[in-house]
């Protein structure tokens, strides 16, 4: 065997830490990535809000646009905000950018919202929501529920 001078060991030292360091760096970037689209999507949603609050506060339902087709609902425009709300949520919980634990109150709460029979709002929006949220929904729901809006 023949012997390693010690210029060889660091050099080798060397390219292992800056291996090392861009594993770091490429791992810091996913990270800052994955934070920018959970702000873009918070800035989403706090648009939609503030439009659904200008609409409520001016006695118009959302999505309808009108204040003389349907009665003003107003909880109807808040089930429309919470929806958005719980869609950031969820992305944010699958960025890993949420504790667990609040995402299962947060999940609790939306349950308890949405998974009912004839959810006018979710019905309305399950279109444009993320497919895995429309499942998550969809599997707290009782099997009637799904097998009657599947027919209509």
């Amino acid at each position: 065997m023949k012997k390693v001078s010690l210029d060889t060991w660091i050099q080798l030292s060397g390219m292992i830490g800056l291996l090392g360091g861009l594993i770091f760096v490429g791992l810091e970037m996913q990270q800052n990535q994955r934070i920018a689209l959970a702000a873009q999507q918070t800035s989403r949603v706090e648009l939609f809000s503030n439009m659904v609050n200008s609409l409520t506060e001016s006695g118009v339902n959302y999505r309808t646009f009108s204040t003389t087709e349907d009665e003003f609902d107003p909880q109807r425009n808040v089930a429309h905000q919470l929806l958005w709300i719980f869609e950031n949520d969820y992305l944010q919980y699958s960025l890993g950018l949420m504790d667990e634990g609040i995402w299962q109150s947060k999940l609790r709460v939306m349950l308890e919202n949405f998974s009912r029979c004839g959810n006018e709002v979710f019905l309305q929006r399950k279109s444009s929501l993320d497919e895995d949220l429309v499942a998550l929904i969809n599997a707290a729901m009782p099997d009637d529920c799904l097998y009657k809006e599947n027919l209509g």
